[in-house]
């Protein structure tokens, strides 16, 4: 198998928001994530965007521009209904929890040690939502 381009890892995520813009700039905020490529429309609305974590990569689009394909929509558009929830492992749990909570998001679920037993894996975790209702999992790997 061919390695995926410079800079991508094999799988990226594509995220919609009403207002992708301001969802980059609250995801940055909150989750730490940097801004590696951001494309406006001639509208100012996001076309394309790449967001970057520690070698992760997600993109955030805005929801909407192509009224001819149903499926990017933003949970607030569907009665906050998700069909997929965004894992990322970060060094620091616990310090990534008030970071997110100072910029507002919801905490579902507090930091807490996941542990599978001695032949598996112990993570700490934690459970937010964000702006607009998506739910990240955040994962700081303790055994395993």
């Amino acid at each position: 198998m061919k390695n995926p381009p410079d800079g991508w890892p094999r799988i990226a995520p594509a995220v919609f928001y009403d207002d992708a813009a301001a969802a980059i700039d609250w995801l940055t905020r909150a989750f730490g994530f940097a801004v590696q490529v951001r494309v406006e429309d001639d509208q100012g609305r996001i076309a394309h965007s790449q967001l970057v974590l520690d070698g992760g990569l997600i993109m955030v689009g805005q929801a909407g521009l192509r009224p001819d394909r149903a499926f990017p929509r933003s949970p607030r558009a569907v009665g906050g209904a998700n069909t997929q929830a965004l894992s990322v492992y970060v060094d620091d749990v616990d310090a990534h929890c008030e970071r997110a909570r100072a910029a507002g998001a919801v905490v579902t679920m507090e930091p807490a040690t996941q542990d599978y037993g001695e032949g598996y894996w112990a993570d700490r975790t934690y459970e937010v939502r964000d702006l607009e209702g998506h739910h990240w999992w955040f994962l700081q790997r303790l055994r395993g």
